[in-house]
């Protein structure tokens, strides 16, 4: 029954008004006292682990969501070095991995989502993922929302897909239809040694904005698909892997996708299984470095 109000409540309230009212009233910092409240209500609440933030003071932070995206202490999170490996570009859990079938991406419980929808709506663009690898990973309020490389790579494009603001935590993923192709995203796709790859930062109820190291706060709210290019850039935006490429203002998932034959994911990789950004999340194939 609860499950069934959740999701209901999801479909009826206003989504993108609430999200973006509490992505302003995050980044306020005009009540100190109000904020330092929230702050520790939070960590209460959720569990959060204060003793790995560089920053330990809650009352540090000038706003929510500084401390939502504190950064963590030097070295908890080392970057497996192997250049075979791929990492987990977060902390979270796995909700599902696998093998595009299709065209489509399971979601939960015979739920799957279209991965043309997911990247924007070019053929173009989803074909060269067709019966590819994908892993989604949740990040629940506790985690460390900073987004990693998976592998090195340099940007070829970003696309903003306008979208609703459903929840993604586990009830809505096996409720809510087509969830992560319907909610509001940013899709970035990077050319790296072993092909391209697509990171997908899915938006969420409460979460105010998707930021990118390269063009800070991704204009949220807009109406029509946002298409930039940076392939042609004089200066390449090229990042190493483990290196920070995004943030989530309040948190959400991110969704990997590789081209047939060039990843397996561990066999320890499961769904439901917890994930630490820098671990070994994947084993690029025999050949795939040696091609590009």
């Amino acid at each position: 029954m609860y499950d069934k109000l959740f999701v209901t409540g999801q479909y009826v309230a206003p989504q993108l008004a609430i999200s973006r009212l509490a992505g302003r009233l995050a980044d306020n910092e005009s009540v100190p006292a109000l904020k330092n409240r929230v702050v520790n209500w939070f960590i209460g609440r959720y569990g959060v682990d204060m003793s790995e933030a560089l920053e330990s003071d809650p009352t540090a932070y000038p706003s929510f969501n500084a401390f939502f995206t504190r950064a963590l202490k030097p070295g908890l999170r080392p970057v497996e070095a192997d250049q075979s490996v791929m990492v987990s570009p977060v902390d979270g859990a796995i909700s599902q991995l696998g093998s595009v079938s299709g065209g489509r991406v399971f979601q939960a419980k015979g739920q799957s989502f279209s991965l043309n929808e997911l990247l924007g709506g070019d053929q173009e663009r989803a074909k060269i993922f067709a019966d590819g690898e994908f892993a989604t990973i949740y990040l629940s309020p506790k985690d460390y929302h900073r987004i990693h490389m998976p592998l090195a790579g340099t940007l070829r494009e970003m696309i903003y897909i306008p979208g609703k603001l459903f929840s993604v935590n586990p009830t809505t993923a096996e409720n809510v239809p087509n969830l992560f192709a319907r909610n509001e995203r940013v899709a970035c796709i990077f050319d790296t040694a072993v092909g391209p790859m697509a990171l997908v930062l899915v938006g969420a109820m409460i979460v105010g904005s998707v930021e990118t190291t390269w063009a800070g706060i991704v204009a949220p709210g807009e109406r029509d698909v946002n298409v930039t290019r940076y392939d042609g850039l004089k200066t390449p935006i090229h990042f190493e892997k483990g290196e920070e490429m995004g943030r989530f203002r309040l948190g959400s998932t991110v969704i990997m996708v590789m081209p047939t034959g060039t990843v397996t994911w561990n066999g320890d990789q499961v769904a439901g299984g917890r994930v630490r950004m820098g671990e070994a999340f994947g084993k690029i194939m025999p050949g795939q470095q040696e091609t590009q």
